[in-house]
């Protein structure tokens, strides 16, 4: 756990006006790993800003504002952890791996976080969609919820009406697990705490902000918000998307980043984006999440020119951000290989490691990355 004393300098860095996560996380590295301070002794030496670090005069500027402001800061970090919040640093082991191999030095510079941390380490989905979404999308959200929750992933979520919520709700009544990333500091969440305080308590739940601790909702935090819910995600499942928005701008970013977009088939007559999505690359799924294939009754076909290199090659992007299981990746990539041929072609691979999780084997691929990213 970050001490008050480390979690008032994180707070006072982290919300630099104008700077930005990039730039903020570039003066980390600088600080941690090539000058080997602290943050407290760093903030002392302000003599070395513009030398030994490089800093603009207008950047050394922000960083005395924000010295000048440390006694107030100092006050909100002791209200923020003696109601039981935690700040995670990007620099924390227990800082989410799949948020950090999405966003590299774009990642977030510190979590406000209450509940189980340990769940940012799980495999994990992301289930979005519309506010207004009809019974339908709803009806999928809940398969696919259930799906994950029966496989040991994490349902990410963003707390808003619709999908979200229904995301939420169904992954704890399935005794999953949930993040909830919110569009708003963690300090005003309080109601939302209150009604989900056995499931934040039995750890199933993780509560979720990178807002200033008190910071109240708003449109402009709500859509930036939204790249952090997939982000938090292996895989990122649309149950239903306009032409415009939220959902529709974070799945076609996904897309443009190569990111695993699923997109719920459109019945025929429906109103929606959907299929636009589809067109555009998406994954086409079905009611259940399962992959259309050209025959609908065998969900497990392999393509026909299904090689050992193309199997492989599959593997190797599902296990770069996830950890998962022999039978999970069997049915990801639709083969008709057994389960112990298939352990063959995972354990041929480079960097493959294996861990034990709810007794079940995962592999996963390591990858080392230098410094915090």
């Amino acid at each position: 756990m970050t001490s008050q004393c480390e979690t008032t300098y994180w707070i006072a860095l982290a919300h630099l006006p104008r700077w930005g996560a990039e730039k903020i996380n570039r003066l980390v590295v600088k600080i941690i790993h090539e000058k080997q301070m602290g943050l407290a002794d760093f903030f002392e030496a302000q003599e070395a800003w513009q030398t030994d670090f490089e800093l603009s005069e207008a950047q050394v500027q922000d960083l005395i504002q924000a010295k000048t402001e440390l006694p107030n800061t100092a006050f909100l970090a002791e209200d923020l952890l003696s109601q039981g919040f935690e700040l995670v640093p990007i620099s924390s082991p227990e800082y989410s791996p799949t948020l950090k191999n999405n966003l590299k030095v774009k990642a977030p510079t510190v979590l406000y976080v209450k509940g189980n941390k340990q769940i940012m380490q799980e495999n994990s989905i992301a289930i979005v969609g519309s506010r207004n979404a009809d019974e339908v999308s709803l009806q999928f959200t809940d398969n696919i919820a259930k799906k994950a929750s029966e496989q040991y992933q994490v349902v990410v979520s963003g707390f808003a009406r619709g999908v979200d919520k229904q995301a939420l709700d169904s992954a704890l009544k399935y005794r999953g697990q949930s993040i909830i990333v919110l569009p708003q500091g963690i300090m005003t969440f309080g109601s939302g705490i209150k009604k989900y305080y056995q499931a934040i308590t039995a750890g199933d739940a993780l509560v979720l902000s990178i807002f200033p601790p008190k910071a109240v909702w708003a449109t402009g935090l709500a859509m930036a918000r939204n790249p952090i819910i997939y982000a938090l995600a292996s895989e990122i499942y649309v149950a239903q998307s306009a032409d415009s928005g939220g959902t529709w701008t974070g799945a076609l970013d996904g897309l443009k980043k190569n990111r695993c977009v699923c997109v719920r088939q459109p019945q025929e007559g429906e109103q929606n984006a959907n299929q636009l999505l589809i067109d555009k690359g998406a994954k086409a799924v079905d009611f259940e999440g399962y992959p259309i294939v050209s025959n609908p009754t065998d969900k497990q076909a392999p393509a026909n020119n299904e090689t050992a290199e193309d199997i492989a090659q599959q593997i190797a992007i599902l296990l770069q951000n996830q950890a998962l299981t022999p039978k999970q990746i069997r049915e990801k990539i639709n083969t008709k290989l057994s389960e112990k041929a298939l352990i063959q072609h995972i354990k041929a691979l480079p960097n493959v490691k294996k861990i034990k999780k709810s007794n079940k084997i995962h592999y996963f691929i390591s990858a080392e990355i230098p410094g915090l990213f």
